[in-house]
């Protein structure tokens, strides 16, 4: 039986391509990824975001113009993500339909929801009203079985930041049967902190000072921020608000911390929002949760207190949900692989099926036995690239390390036998480009859960 729902799928930050005065500025197509980090680094200065935008739009010109369909990155603002292609792809498989831009096509229920990603959430939620309450109407206006239909959002990383806000406080609540969010960082990321205070690395040529001037600029950034008690203070943890923050400028801290406070209380005072809340988690990977401050530069550090809680490499499992769930919560669907590969990962895909069905299908489950991948994100040409795999359990599974380019062409592949505990191999010779290092178990019937990460490397 067809859907009679509309679903809207909000990408995370940088997810959304972006034009400006109709020419694309931000676009990484497949194999292009060095090529776009250049032409946005290029474009930076009309760009950056004025101070005090606030949760405005800066009349620049810039506006969204689609979703990412490839790997896409920009060193010093968020880890890299893969596209949206084989998540809107299992979507149409459960027979959502695309909504045409032409006008006399027949009504579709399937809408990807591009953002200027540098923007507030809070605007980006009142902009979602303008793009979702029309599309809903016309997709009700069949009549019979739709006259009914409600919005179920699906959204990765800090979409769902956007969405919940819409929902929350917006009035999309009216209209919204679930919120599923994939990675969403409900209480922020640790990750962002070291990216607004330290910067993008060294290396990046002309670029890397724009990119953090660019990243100090945006509202969205600063809303990934830790809501939870992070940063190591006089013998105990403390908020960013709690203590001094270097190159982080204090109004857009406040305010971004204000974000997570308003939503936390609007979603407190509205009961049935938990119950239409469904969050799919990474897990098992090394995830900064903590940092320490000394020097004007932030250190990360993977634990809480003192335990490792990990998490999908980017954000932790106490900042992957909301502060009312509590982290063992069966409500938690949990994934072991990395936040950038969480829209393409065939378990959580499996998990988003059987939401949006409410059926009984038989789910592809995270596999027995979860790997734990530790691998640089970012490399300069000529350095060794150092892969660490930790298997969950005590095991010696033969493991397939296959790196591949953006085009798809092998580029590494080896097999592993771990030891008891953790194995390293070592890369070296890539081409300077953007790369996939999957970990998988070496046969269809093997019980380790693959993991993906991806990495840049930049002349």
């Amino acid at each position: 039986m067809a859907p009679t729902d509309l679903v809207a799928v909000v990408p995370g930050i940088l997810g959304s391509t972006l034009r400006q005065d109709g020419r694309l500025v931000w676009a990484p197509s497949a194999g292009a990824a060095l090529r776009a980090i250049a032409t946005f680094g290029a474009s930076i200065q009309r760009l950056q975001l004025p101070a005090g935008v606030g949760d405005e739009h800066p009349r620049d010109g810039v506006e969204p113009a689609g979703l990412m369909p490839d790997l896409h990155v920009l060193p010093g603002i968020w880890t890299p993500v893969k596209g949206y292609d084989v998540l809107l792809k299992r979507l149409r498989s459960l027979g959502y339909r695309d909504i045409s831009p032409d006008p006399a096509a027949p009504p579709g229920n399937l809408l990807p929801v591009g953002y200027d990603w540098r923007l507030s959430n809070r605007y980006t939620g009142q902009q979602l009203a303008t793009v979702i309450e029309p599309a809903l109407e016309r997709w009700r206006a069949q009549g019979g079985p739709y006259a009914d239909a409600r919005v179920t959002f699906v959204c990765h990383s800090m979409g769902g930041l956007a969405a919940r806000w819409y929902i929350e406080r917006c009035g999309g609540a009216e209209v919204t049967r679930k919120l599923i969010t994939l990675g969403t960082p409900y209480r922020g990321a640790a990750r962002a902190l070291h990216q607004l205070v330290n910067g993008a690395r060294h290396g990046l040529g002309p670029f890397g000072i724009s990119l953090t001037s660019f990243a100090r600029s945006l509202p969205s950034l600063h809303q990934l921020l830790p809501e939870y008690a992070c940063i190591e203070h006089d013998g105990d943890l403390a908020k960013t608000t709690e203590t001094t923050i270097p190159e982080l400028d204090t109004a857009m801290l406040a305010d971004a911390m204000r974000f997570h406070t308003d939503l936390a209380d609007a979603e407190a005072h509205r009961p049935d929002s938990l119950q239409a809340t469904h969050p799919i988690v990474g897990t098992r990977q090394a995830t900064a949760t903590t940092a320490q401050i000394a020097g004007g530069r932030v250190t990360l550090i993977d634990t809480y207190r003192g335990e490792n809680h990990y998490g999908d490499a980017t954000v932790p499992i106490v900042g992957a949900c909301r502060p009312d769930v509590p982290l063992d919560s069966n409500t938690l669907r949990r994934v072991p692989d990395k936040h950038g590969n969480l829209q393409r990962n065939p378990a959580a895909l499996d998990e988003l099926e059987g939401i949006l069905t409410a059926q009984p299908i038989i789910v592809r489950a995270a596999r027995p036995i979860g790997l734990r991948v530790d691998a640089p994100e970012f490399a300069l040409a000529g350095e060794d690239i150092t892969v660490q795999i930790t298997p969950a359990d005590n095991t010696r599974h033969t493991v397939r390390v296959a790196v591949t380019s953006e085009t798809g062409r092998l580029a590494d592949s080896r097999v592993l036998r771990p030891s008891r505990g953790t194995t390293a191999t070592t890369i070296d010779g890539l081409a300077p480009g953007a790369y996939t290092i999957e970990v998988t178990g070496v046969d269809p019937s093997s019980p380790l859960a693959p993991v993906s990460s991806d990495i840049l490397v930049w002349a």
